[in-house]
């Protein structure tokens, strides 16, 4: 079994601010900002939620396949993925873009700012999911806006169940469209914001959008996810992680866990499980994509922070 990742692939320019950003913002004066943050740390990284998540995917032994437009930028990347015995195959090359470039600024509270620049995902259109395929999972995740709808509707008319994943992306879309998005898709996640906000433009109570799909995740950080399915809605604790080193990818290497829990044929109480653990993993290291282990000792740290196997 195999997951069709389709999303942004972007190389991360990481710094950590040590203050809080509240610190240096008067509220009564948003309307005419003008701060400046000192960074003395800065890291480039690979990332791109396309990338994170197959990363992810790809250390629980699953075989994740990118599909994203790039930039002529791409080739150290494209190395990368190479070693990480990662497809590449339907990453397609725009030449006169630059790949996507994502500024995160992250504070002493973990709050982020981030600046992006798209380059080449806005002509993620330009791809398309390949006919006759043996995908047997797929996710919409942040791309440009109209790749995102047209993946979502080849995922169904190729009968490919699919996570409808707007993240960040989800700006771009009217309430009308998120609804269309939502019906298409088999399966829909938010982290506790993104849900506010679908709620908001789509005028949907979460169980009236669980309603839509076989399942609506909902992330809360450290207070775990929710997970509502079969008319049900089952608490997922967070998994304890040993040290908060960077939370950038947290939310994908959540992802991954629910690719992995749905192509395993896992409950929903041990996918979600699975997911909290990937983003405790995730939250101990710097960086997207510089975290590893084995199926085994993951497997090892699920019994100790869970009490059970799966």
């Amino acid at each position: 079994m195999s997951a069709l990742i389709c999303g942004s692939m972007a190389y991360d320019t990481i710094m950590v601010f040590h203050d809080k950003f509240k610190n240096h913002i008067l509220p009564e004066k948003v309307h005419m900002l003008n701060v400046s943050f000192l960074v003395p740390m800065i890291r480039r990284e690979f990332g791109g939620c396309a990338g994170n998540i197959a990363y992810n995917l790809k250390l629980l032994d699953e075989k994740p396949s990118i599909m994203a437009t790039v930039g002529h930028d791409f080739e150290p990347y494209a190395q990368w993925l190479n070693a990480c015995q990662i497809s590449t195959k339907l990453i397609k090359t725009m030449d006169d873009h630059y790949t996507g470039q994502a500024y995160i600024t992250t504070d002493e509270d973990d709050n982020q700012i981030t600046a992006f620049h798209p380059g080449a995902m806005n002509s993620s259109h330009e791809n398309s999911v390949p006919e006759e395929s043996d995908y047997s999972i797929g996710i919409v995740s942040p791309d440009g806006k109209e790749g995102m709808q047209q993946h979502a509707k080849e995922f169904v008319k190729q009968g490919i169940p699919f996570i409808f994943d707007p993240g960040q992306g989800m700006p771009m879309f009217n309430g009308e469209e998120l609804i269309e998005l939502l019906d298409l898709a088999t399966y829909a996640t938010f982290n506790d914001y993104e849900s506010e906000l679908m709620q908001d433009r789509t005028g949907l109570t979460l169980d009236k959008i669980a309603e839509r799909v076989d399942a609506l995740i909902v992330t809360m950080g450290g207070d775990g996810s929710k997970i509502y399915a079969d008319g049900q809605c089952i608490e997922i604790p967070s998994a304890q992680a040993k040290e908060l080193a960077d939370p950038t990818g947290c939310g994908d290497a959540y992802r991954a866990g629910l690719l992995y829990g749905i192509m395993n044929e896992l409950d929903w109480e041990t996918t979600g499980r699975i997911a909290s653990l990937l983003g405790a993993i995730k939250i101990e290291h710097h960086g997207t994509q510089n975290h590893s282990f084995t199926l085994e000792s993951f497997k090892t740290r699920y019994n100790e922070s869970f009490g059970c196997s799966f």
